[in-house]
């Protein structure tokens, strides 16, 4: 299929396009057929240089078939070539489904929590039993007072075993940095 479309040229921030036509599955700067004209977005919106067309040569081209771009066709329809209506899409600004869905989830776990949270200012908590309570602060001081003697017997032969390899360690190294220095 022909396309009359533009190719860009220029240098990086300074477009210069060209208004050719190509077989729709050239890539947008390859192979075209023939150039029909120019567009300099550069150039103030009234200059007569900013589009230049060869419009008999693009009238021949929509006689064989070749459909403009968007932008081609805003440009062909100020000179009465082809009809050209501006889109209207009153979809494009709703967010897609996985946004509305997440919406809905968010409002979801929100009324969730503000219920939970009304609930629970409708219930006072319930108090713990004094009995229970002094029953488990009796007990605790005495295993508290069991278990930190344990731990240091059990952490005593430890230490003394960790002292000893760092110490042969420091031993081998010594000879080995003299050895070095002479």
């Amino acid at each position: 299929m022909l396309k009359i479309r533009l190719t860009r040229g220029g240098t990086k921030k300074r477009p210069y396009y060209s208004i050719v036509v190509a077989d729709s599955h050239s890539p947008r700067d390859g192979r075209f057929i023939e150039k029909v004209g120019t567009y300099n977005p550069l150039l103030k919106k009234d200059d007569a240089n900013r589009v230049t067309l060869k419009l008999e040569t693009i009238q021949e081209w929509l006689k064989k078939g070749a459909q403009p771009t968007d932008r081609v066709a805003r440009f062909l329809s100020q000179h009465g070539l082809v009809e050209w209506a501006h889109g209207n899409n009153p979809n494009k600004a709703k967010p897609g489904k996985k946004a509305e869905e997440r919406a809905a989830e968010r409002a979801q776990r929100e009324t969730d929590r503000a219920e939970a949270a009304a609930e629970a200012a409708r219930k006072p908590a319930p108090a713990p039993e004094p009995e229970v309570v002094e029953e488990v602060a009796a007990e605790a001081p005495a295993e508290e007072a069991a278990a930190p003697e344990a731990v240091a017997e059990e952490a005593a032969p430890e230490a003394a075993a960790e002292e000893a390899p760092a110490a042969e360690a420091a031993a081998e190294e010594a000879p080995a940095e003299e050895t070095t220095e002479g």
